[in-house]
């Protein structure tokens, strides 16, 4: 009887080790274009993940949309169909509202004050509050700091949006933060805008530098203003069904393989803003750089949307607003 016995649990043993180190090859949805910041991160997380299982796990990187848009990916990402995505925070807080929080304007003084929050216990917390949801968030992305830009008139104040028509996404955050500032919102579709500035159906439109340039806005509104009302991060994210099947170990090295290839997108997002900024100078467009009391007029005029957008989420605000960064 000792005998079966131990030559069963020998061969649970040889099936447990066979499990673990088991090779599998793993897909990754991202909708933007290859070589976007993005798709360079999510590859570094790829050669990460084989690189740190000596070849077991692959992953694949599907970009420009291939396996479906974000919403469609997101979904096969919860039935395991998909294994990872990478995806803006707007569709994440559906299943996580703390998210909301930080999509609020000038929440963060700078980038960098923005990943240490998001790589404290804080951003952790949000992340951990998709597992109910059938998905593991890995880490953060940078998606760029987002500024207004005219067609007509140089900005260096809020005054100077006063009853101009800006183009916003289909978002009651982003056209109340409008209307703050004394602009009035006008959601328009996002491959509609260069038509709807060259027209004069709007005056102004708002996003980071490369959504600029590499639509051309910057031919038809050539005015752009560093007032970086919004950063909006975006995160990579996981199927909990495809997280269950592995091992303790190789959840580690996926997590960390994630959280490590942030530095490598950060890098590729920085380069592509300079690249921009550099062309659309290069080609008659001009830049405004504000002072901090010029940013400070923008930031106090769209505080006072904190309460509506922050309720039931107070402490999380203020967690964020008074965090301590590190040297």
């Amino acid at each position: 009887m000792k005998k079966v016995l131990v030559l069963v649990l020998a061969s649970l043993l040889i099936f447990s080790f066979a499990v673990s180190a088991q090779e599998m090859t793993l897909r990754l949805a991202d909708n933007q274009p290859e070589g976007y910041p993005t798709v360079v991160g999510a590859k570094e997380f790829a050669r990460l993940v084989e690189e740190r299982t000596d070849g077991r796990i692959k992953i694949e990187v599907y970009p420009g949309g291939i396996l479906g848009d974000e919403s469609s990916t997101i979904e096969q990402v919860q039935f395991g169909a998909i294994d990872f995505v990478r995806t803006s925070i707007t569709p994440m807080a559906n299943f996580e509202p703390a998210m909301n929080v930080l999509s609020l304007p000038d929440l963060y003084p700078s980038e960098e004050y923005m990943f240490q929050v998001l790589q404290s216990e804080i951003g952790e917390g949000i992340l951990e509050g998709l597992k109910d949801a059938g998905i593991v968030g890995l880490t953060w992305y940078d998606a760029g700091a987002r500024s207004f830009y005219t067609a007509d008139k140089k900005v260096t104040s809020p005054e100077d949006l006063e009853g101009l028509r800006i183009r916003v996404q289909e978002s009651q955050l982003m056209m109340d933060m409008v209307e703050a500032l004394g602009a009035s919102p006008t959601p328009i579709a996002w491959g509609e805008v260069y038509s709807a500035l060259q027209t004069g159906v709007v005056d102004a439109g708002e996003n980071n530098y490369p959504g600029w340039y590499y639509n051309s806005h910057h031919e038809v509104a050539p005015n752009f203003v560093e007032d970086e009302h919004n950063r909006i991060p975006e995160l990579i994210i996981m199927s909990k069904i495809t997280w269950d099947k592995l091992s303790a170990e190789d959840q580690k090295i996926i997590k960390q393989a994630a959280v490590d290839s942030t530095e490598v997108q950060r890098e590729a997002w920085d380069k592509r803003t300079e690249e921009a900024k550099k062309l659309a100078v290069e080609e008659g467009a001009t830049i405004t750089t504000l002072t901090p009391e010029q940013k400070q007029a923008f930031q106090d005029k769209v505080k006072g949307l904190y309460p509506k957008y922050s309720e039931g989420y107070e402490d999380l605000l203020n967690s964020i607003l008074n965090f301590e960064m590190e040297e």
